[in-house]
């Protein structure tokens, strides 16, 4: 008689990634209830790492990742938690510089199933608790853990933080957090702490927020108020809070987080010195953000008014001869007009891609937003137009949303290696 198979510990990373996006992908469903239940009877409300949540419109991503570059070039040991992935589920997950091995998402996966006990959990619920379990494991000094959604109720706002970051505040998920900058900001405001240092990156921070952090006793470090940074002969420089730190190199992430990184690591007990970090400044790369995949195609995530005009920014700072060919696809619950509205005066021709899912704008709803663009079905038929179309001269970013970029980025890596 053949042995019983245990159908959860025998599940490949494959079966896990199945039925996690079987708990629906795109659904959102804020609360702290069912998180805080979970990851209380697994004992990841308090992890053995210094925690910094870092939350914000904008920049959370790119901040993370001059944290860990910095971090890790003054010798310690960072673990960040990021989302969405652009092509790989485990690159959610960073310890140590690498993700982690399929085999160890498999026993994080397992352990959260057996803890929930019939709680039902979202996809970004269940992930987030995959996560923690992987850091206690490997319990690096420092963890870093992005916020999804907002801050207040999102799900990594149930795990104790030792200090917290709150990148920008501008408009986006207005259905979920509020339709104007206050009500955002004081979402944001949520992942503050009572006497855990705190720091904002937004020049103008919301009333709300700055409020907030007073009622809570948040020791709270603004831009420009607290601390200063400069940019001035291809070199820029950091002041405050303690710490100076001259002629350092510009990184190729945005320079306004990255003293939003040095202004958390002034208040932190890790202290890299100047020459680490101008060496993690150096070394900071993040997938989708400005990157240059062939010498005429550059991707971007930009996918909300703000971001799209840091975009427009880069755009018309590159040397470009020819014309700029646009690839764009967009989650029809973003602001589309305001979207596109920084980057018309420089974009030539117009590529508008359907995204797929529920949440998907069809490029005939981009196209009301900007006539004359051509319409395609999807990213890889726009995308193979437009380079079709690129002169020698020319260049073609493709933006919108990470699924645009993740559909580039996977055209791009089923192709033969000779193409």
């Amino acid at each position: 008689m053949s042995a019983v198979r245990d159908p959860v510990s025998n599940r490949s990373f494959a079966d896990w990634l199945a039925l996690l996006e079987g708990l629906n992908i795109a659904h959102i469903e804020l609360g702290l209830e069912r998180m805080t239940l979970v990851a209380g009877r697994l004992g990841l409300l308090r992890l053995p790492s210094h925690v910094i949540t870092v939350g914000g419109t904008n920049g959370k991503g790119t901040t993370c990742a001059l944290l860990e570059s910095v971090l890790a070039a003054g010798g310690y040991s960072v673990g960040v938690y990021s989302s969405p992935h652009l092509l790989d589920y485990r690159e959610r997950v960073r310890i140590r510089g690498t993700s982690p091995e399929p085999a160890d998402f498999c026993a994080a996966f397992t352990a959260v199933e057996a803890a929930r006990d019939g709680v039902a959990l979202t996809y970004f619920e269940f992930t987030t608790l995959a996560a923690l379990w992987l850091f206690r494991e490997a319990a690096p000094d420092v963890v870093l853990l992005e916020v999804g959604l907002g801050g207040r109720l999102d799900a990594t706002n149930a795990v104790a933080s030792d200090q917290t970051v709150i990148t920008t505040v501008s408009l986006d998920h207005t259905d979920w957090l509020g339709s104007d900058r206050e009500a955002i900001g004081y979402e944001k405001a949520g992942i503050f702490r009572s006497g855990k240092p705190a720091v904002c990156g937004d020049p103008a921070p919301p009333a709300r927020l700055l409020e907030h952090a007073q009622r809570l006793g948040t020791p709270l470090a603004c831009t420009g108020r607290d601390y200063h940074w400069q940019q001035q002969d291809g070199l820029w420089s950091f002041q405050g809070l303690g710490w100076r730190l001259d002629g350092l190199p510009v990184p190729s992430l945005p320079l306004m987080n990255a003293a939003t990184a040095l202004a958390t690591l002034a208040l932190s007990p890790f202290k890299p010195g100047a020459e680490a970090v101008a060496s993690g400044l150096r070394q900071a790369r993040l997938g989708g953000r400005m990157q240059q995949l062939e010498p005429r195609l550059w991707v971007d995530v930009a996918h909300n008014p703000e971001s799209a005009a840091y975009l427009a920014s880069r755009l018309a700072a590159l040397p470009v001869s020819g014309r700029r060919l646009a690839v764009v696809g967009m989650l029809k619950d973003k602001d589309i007009a305001a979207s596109l509205a920084p980057l018309r005066p420089l974009i030539d021709v117009w590529y508008l891609a359907g995204l797929g899912g529920p949440r998907g704008a069809s490029a005939d709803e981009l196209a009301l937003q900007q006539p004359g663009g051509h319409c395609f079905a999807s990213v890889e038929a726009a995308l193979q137009a437009a380079q079709t179309a690129c002169g020698e001269q020319d260049i073609v970013i493709a933006f919108g949303s990470f699924y645009t970029v993740a559909e580039v980025l996977a055209s791009k890596t089923q192709q033969p290696a000779s193409a």
